[in-house]
């Protein structure tokens, strides 16, 4: 019986067939190395392969090697912004700019009508509230101002209007530093019925204020007007024209008889476009009288099919005065009508 001697390596073939079996494993595993090698990335996510033969090109040396990554942008390259496009939608036309005409005055002299009839213009394009730049927002700067005007082509007119601006000492500066080129309408209106259609807005708001009379007179008896109730004041437009005057000249500045507006509107707006140097595209055919409003209309279009009146606060029937208050504040304004009258050249005939 043999006895099996600890540390001795056993009987010959046992020797032999770990040796072999060691041999092959190391050759499978030189293998596996060099195929592991003939596939390393060349740097750009591609694989080397060896020449197929004799005639294959000899790729050339690839650079130290690396893992591979997947296919894609680096791992640290940042990611492709999408098209401006798709960040902000559709791009829209025109560019904001600064207006090239105002319409500068007067309160309840007509100004929104003419502002609502020269918006249907194709070659207008208008600001539909009142910014009150040069009166009560100029500290907010022309960048802000410039902010809040419609998109326009080269060949469209910026219009804005705010009526107060006729009577304020600061904005004709303002506005000459802006552009002295800027082109101003002014809506005047006799200046008696103006003040009661001012009252009347006022009235409509605040119930409880005094009379009519009580406002427009210091002393009836005396016939001495309170010329510092703003609705007497606007009316001496000769004396605001003064301020105007001194940084344009006469023929920049445009002004509609608010009752001729009335009466024959596509008349009146034909010298605004006049004016503003566009076409005369408002004709008699856009325009309708509103018995009921007792002021025009604009007729329906292709693009409005309802007619476009002003609102309901437009319109609203005048508080009744008594005839010898009216008689009084006429003969005050005469001679201020008349100085106004020689100043434009032209008679809007309130007396």
């Amino acid at each position: 019986m043999a006895v099996r001697v600890p540390g001795r390596a056993g009987p010959p073939q046992a020797r032999r067939a770990r040796r072999l079996l060691f041999a092959f494993t190391l050759s499978l595993s030189c293998t596996y190395l060099c195929y592991s090698l003939l596939r390393c990335c060349d740097g750009r996510g591609r694989l080397l392969r060896a020449p197929r033969g004799p005639r294959a090109a000899v790729p050339p040396a690839p650079p130290e090697p690396r893992p591979c990554a997947p296919p894609g942008p680096p791992p640290h390259a940042p990611a492709p912004r999408p098209a401006a496009s798709s960040l902000s939608g559709p791009l829209k036309p025109g560019t904001k700019r600064l207006p090239q005409a105002l319409i500068v005055g007067v309160k309840k002299g007509g100004t929104r009508a003419v502002l609502e009839f020269i918006r249907v213009h194709p070659d207008v394009r208008a600001l539909g509230t009142e910014p009150h730049f040069f009166d009560r927002n100029y500290g907010r700067g022309l960048d802000w101002y410039r902010s809040l005007m419609p998109r326009t082509l080269e060949s469209q007119i910026t219009l804005e209007k705010t009526p107060s601006y006729f009577v304020t000492q600061e904005a004709p500066r303002r506005i000459f530093n802006m552009s002295r080129d800027t082109k101003l309408i002014v809506v005047v209106r006799n200046p008696v019925t103006r003040a009661i259609s001012d009252y009347t807005q006022t009235l409509s708001k605040k119930p409880d204020i005094p009379t009519f009379e009580g406002l427009s007179f210091r002393n009836r008896t005396l016939g001495l007007v309170d010329v510092s109730w703003n609705a007497i004041r606007i009316g001496l437009y000769a004396l605001h024209l003064e301020g105007w005057l001194r940084y344009f000249p006469r023929a920049q500045i445009h002004f509609v008889s608010g009752e001729r507006l009335i009466t024959d509107p596509a008349g009146e707006m034909g010298r605004v476009q006049d004016f503003l140097g566009i076409r005369r595209f408002l004709t008699d055919k856009h325009f309708y009288f509103n018995k009921t409003k007792g002021f025009p209309c604009l007729r329906r279009t292709e693009a409005s099919l309802l007619p476009r009146c002003l609102g309901k606060s437009k319109g609203r029937a005048h508080v009744q005065i008594d005839p010898e208050v009216i008689d009084q504040l006429r003969e005050f304004y005469r001679p201020h009508n008349l100085k106004f009258y020689e100043t434009v050249g032209q008679d809007f005939r309130w007396e």
